[in-house]
This record gives structure tokens, C-alpha cells and sequence, in this order.
């Protein structure tokens, strides 16, 4: 089920998703000050690729806690707001909760991505 997911995740909108977040994470590390956010992106990247089956896991620290409050500040609440958004929309229909419930899980990884791993 998990590769039957994966697929269409890909299929519909995963493969456009994906090459956005490397492209983003290209331009940021062009800079050195960009290089963590760069990461960061690339970290996105993997997940929008194939989402099914990958789990994330969040550290703790105090240093992922003031980046994050950074992130939140200038990039996060608008791309969690937009997964958040689309996730709700895709649990509309019983079909689709599977591909909302993988929106919730990118939507609170770009909410607070630093100190974040994805597993799987």
C-alpha cells in the first residue's frame, strides 16, 4: 500500500513538489548563511518525493528552538498554513485522508524543520 501511495503521491504533484524544494535548496546555498536553511530544504525535498512510509522525528535543543522560532517568523506559518489548507482539503473524502494525513506531516515539518530527521 505504502508503494501503491507513493506513486500516485509522485504521479500527482510529488515530482513537481520535490524539484521545487531541491531548486529552493539550491538557491539558499549559494550563500553560507543560507546553507542551513539550503539543508532544510533539501530535507523537504525527500519527503515531497515519497512521503508514505517515512516518519519524522524531532529532536530537542536549544538551538533548534531559536532557529525554529526564526523559521516560523519568516518562512514557516505560510508554508504550514498552505499544507495544513490542502491536507484538510484531502480529507474531505475517505480516499483521500491517506494523502491529507501526508500533508499534516509536511505541514508540521515546515512549521518546525530544524533539530527535525526523516526516518524510513
Amino acid at each position: 500500500m505504502r508503494f501503491l501511495g507513493n506513486i500516485l503521491w509522485f504521479l500527482f504533484g510529488g515530482l513537481l513538489g520535490g524539484l521545487s524544494w531541491i531548486f529552493a535548496g539550491c538557491i539558499w546555498c549559494i550563500t553560507i548563511v543560507g546553507i542551513p536553511v539550503g539543508m532544510q530544504c533539501f530535507k523537504f525535498a525527500t519527503l515531497a518525493f515519497w512521503p508514505f512510509g517515512k516518519d519524522v522525528v524531532y529532536g530537542k535543543g536549544v538551538f533548534s528552538f531559536l532557529i525554529n522560532l526564526i523559521w516560523i517568523v519568516f518562512f514557516g506559518w505560510e508554508m504550514a498554513l498552505g499544507n495544513l489548507i490542502v491536507g484538510l482539503l484531502w480529507c474531505i473524502t475517505i480516499v483521500g485522508i491517506p494523502f491529507g494525513r501526508q500533508f499534516f506531516k509536511l505541514a508540521r515539518l515546515s512549521l518546525m524543520p530544524f533539530g527535525a530527521s526523516v526516518v524510513g
